[in-house]
């Protein structure tokens, strides 16, 4: 028996078996035998009612409960269905409209992850291509250079060699 059912249950049947108490206490030597027949039946029916009570009163509860544990779990798709014209239908509404703007922000944020993912990947290709071409610059100038200094020293040392 879940703990709610029996914070529920346990004051009504307690209230209902306290109630014959009183009214047994009040007039037992006067009562016939039957009577106690008919008290036994009163207490199986109130310790009936005081479950069924606190049964229907903490299965919605519970229901509303466990969609919630699993929504703060990250499970976004459960849903409390409940067939109640009370205010526990009107928290379950609640619950799940809350359930269903969350999945929806959830599905943005992951489309605009997707789309800045996209956008880095092209402006970082970008920025690839554009290293790639200033490396070839550099080696093409310092081959040129290196060709310009292999020229100049050749020419120092064609004077030297003449003489």
């Amino acid at each position: 028996m879940p703990k709610l059912t029996t914070r529920i249950a346990v004051p009504i049947i307690s209230v209902g078996i306290f109630a014959i108490i009183v009214f047994v206490a009040i007039s037992y030597q006067q009562l016939p035998p039957g009577f106690y027949i008919v008290i036994s039946l009163l207490v199986v029916f109130i310790f009936s009612f005081g479950l069924a009570a606190g049964q229907n009163f903490s299965s919605p509860i519970k229901k509303i409960l466990d969609t919630e544990i699993e929504i703060s779990k990250g499970n976004l798709f459960s849903r409390v269905n409940l067939e109640t014209k009370d205010e526990f239908s009107d928290i379950a509404t609640a619950l799940n409209k809350i359930a269903e703007e969350l999945e929806i922000s959830r599905l943005r944020e992951m489309n605009m992850e997707k789309t800045v993912g996209i956008k880095v990947k092209a402006k970082t290709q970008e920025l690839e291509e554009t290293i790639n071409a200033l490396e070839q610059k550099v080696k093409n100038r310092t081959i040129e250079l290196e060709r310009l200094i292999a020229e100049s020293n050749r020419f120092k040392e064609m004077p030297k060699n003449k003489t």
